[in-house]
Formats: structure tokens, sequence, C-alpha cells
């Protein structure tokens, strides 16, 4: 039984400029590996590959920490926090976002919801947006497409789903990339490549935390939903997060491990990554690993699923990999 778990930002959040971000507070992250290290063992990916590929057992209570998106976060907060436990971790940063200073369209997301004081107006002017592109695409009227998107989920209220779902995948896409670009260029700010660089890691810091025994794997070139693209698109979106790797190890990587964007992946995107080298893919679906009987489909948990304190009751989470 293996157990991942999967961190996006990781910071002192009342100490930023936007301290709305759904992120985990930097005394939570070491609580929780305060938890973590009494009822697991944390292992690394090539051990996890190991026992795929050879049969050895993991650890008890094996676990896998994983860090996505590529946050400086990762870099600041993370990285020396687990170094000094001795801790691996798996990191998967999106290879356009850092080569080319560009912030990815859901972290303009999270940061217009950051920014924004009435989620009500920001829905308001979201549908504002849209109304003028009616005209030139097939786009559901406002009454149809709230009801489409707004709903609820394990942690936002339905008025913020449907900005998220609208944003991410409601639109067509250069509808949406135009209407995300605005609403962060009102709500937020207008230098885009100065926010990036503050927002994510940079090569050299990527091979830093390489050269101190942390894992680098793939989350794409652009950060875009696979399933979405053709057989062609996938194929270059494969190959430039190879490239992408390459620079930071300064060789071809082989036995990588792929970690889908969004989770998004399908029986094409599986056929393309298994002559060239990935050999576990990393999904968004909340269990527990008890086989290996898709490695390109292991399933994580949320940080959010575990406790974030070392003496907090077991999780039932926990409690299965005891069972």
């Amino acid at each position: 039984m293996l157990t991942i778990v999967v961190y996006h930002y990781v910071r002192d959040l009342p100490r930023t400029r936007y301290p709305k971000i759904k992120g985990l507070l930097t005394e939570k992250f070491e609580g929780q590996l305060d938890y973590i290290t009494r009822h697991y063992r944390v292992c690394s990916m090539k051990q996890v590959i190991e026992s795929w590929r050879n049969g050895e057992e993991l650890p008890p209570n094996a676990c896998l920490l994983t860090f996505d998106d590529g946050l400086l976060d990762h870099y600041l907060t993370v990285f020396p926090r687990l170094e000094e436990r001795g801790i691996v971790g798996s990191f998967y940063p999106p290879a356009e976002a850092i080569e080319r200073h560009k912030v990815l369209d859901v972290h303009k997301i999270h940061f217009v919801l950051a920014s924004a004081t009435d989620d009500k107006k920001l829905a308001d002017d979201l549908l504002d947006l849209i109304r003028p592109y009616r005209s030139d695409y097939d786009i559901p009227n406002d009454a149809d497409l709230y009801k489409q998107y707004a709903d609820v989920d394990r942690y936002d209220p339905p008025e913020i789903v449907f900005i998220k779902s609208v944003l991410q995948r409601g639109l067509p896409e250069q509808v949406r990339a135009e209407i995300v670009h605005g609403l962060f260029t009102r709500y937020v700010t207008g230098n885009e490549t100065a926010f990036a660089k503050e927002l994510y890691v940079d090569l050299d810091q990527l091979r830093c935390m390489a050269r101190h025994d942390m894992e680098i794997g793939g989350h794409g070139y652009k950060h875009v939903w696979l399933e979405t693209l053709s057989r062609t698109e996938q194929q270059e979106e494969i190959d430039r997060t190879i490239n992408f790797l390459t620079k930071i190890s300064g060789e071809k990587p082989s036995d990588w491990i792929m970690c889908y964007p969004y989770g998004s992946y399908n029986n094409v995107t599986l056929e393309l990554l298994n002559p060239v080298g990935c050999i576990l893919g990393l999904s968004t679906r909340v269990d527990l690993v008890s086989d290996f009987s898709n490695p390109l489909e292991l399933a994580r948990l949320d940080t959010n699923d575990l406790p974030f304190s070392g003496d907090a009751a077991i999780s039932e989470w926990t409690r299965k990999t005891l069972s």
C-alpha cells in the first residue's frame, strides 16, 4: 500500500500579498510532516520505480510526497524543510511557465479569485466579458452557463466553482485565454513577466534541488488538458516536456514520471508515454495505491486529506494502510 500526497502552494499566507490564495500554511506543512513521519515511511520515487519494476517491497506504510506546478514556494519553503528531515520530495514543474515567464491560466484564475473582494461581482464581470463572443462562438446564455457549471465541490461554493469551471473548461480555448488574461490584468497586474518570476522556480533552482537529491518530473509544457488535444498535439507536449527535463539534468531522462496537468489524460496519452521512457504517471484521482496494475494512472491524496499535527488522531486514510 502506497500513499501519495500532492501539494501546491505552501506559504506563510497571512504575510503575503495574496492571503486569500488557497494554499497550505507553512506551520501546517510542518505539522503534517510531523504526522507523516510519525505514521509513515517517506520513500523516494526511485524506490517506487524499483518496487514496480523488480517487485521489491516498499517500506511499511510507504508515503511519497509530490509537489505540483513549479512554485517558488517549493524552493524557498518546502525544499529546506524536507532536507532538514532527510526526506526526498518529487517536484513537477510546468516548462513554459518557467522558461518563458508566463503565468499559467490556472494560476491567473487563483490570483484573480484571491484579489477579488466580491465573488458575485467577479462572476458578473466574467459574464460581461463572455457576452461579446456569442456572436462568433456557440456559448450558452448566462442562465444556462451558470446552471451547467455552478456546483459544490469539496472546497468551494457554487459561485467560485462556476468561475473556475468556466475559465478552465467551459469556453473555447481562444475565448478562455483572452478572458482569463483580461481578468488577470484587471484584478492582479499587467506585468505578467515580473509576476511569473516571483511565482515560479527557475532552472538553476531546480538544478540545485536535483543536486540535493530532490526528484524532478514532468508536468507538461503548457500545462493543458491533455485529453482535449489531438495525438500530434499531445506528442508535442510530451516531447517538449522531455526537452525541459533534459535541460535540468543535462541528459535525456529515462524512467521519468509524468504528472498530468489537471489530472487530464486519455488512452492516447498513455500510448505516447510508454515508448519515451515514462515509467509512472500521477493522476488526481483520490485514493491509495494498492497495486501497480496501472502504473501510468497512480492515485494521490490531497494534503487536506491528512492531519496537520503530529499528535492528531489517525485519519481514515492512514487507518486503511494499517488494515
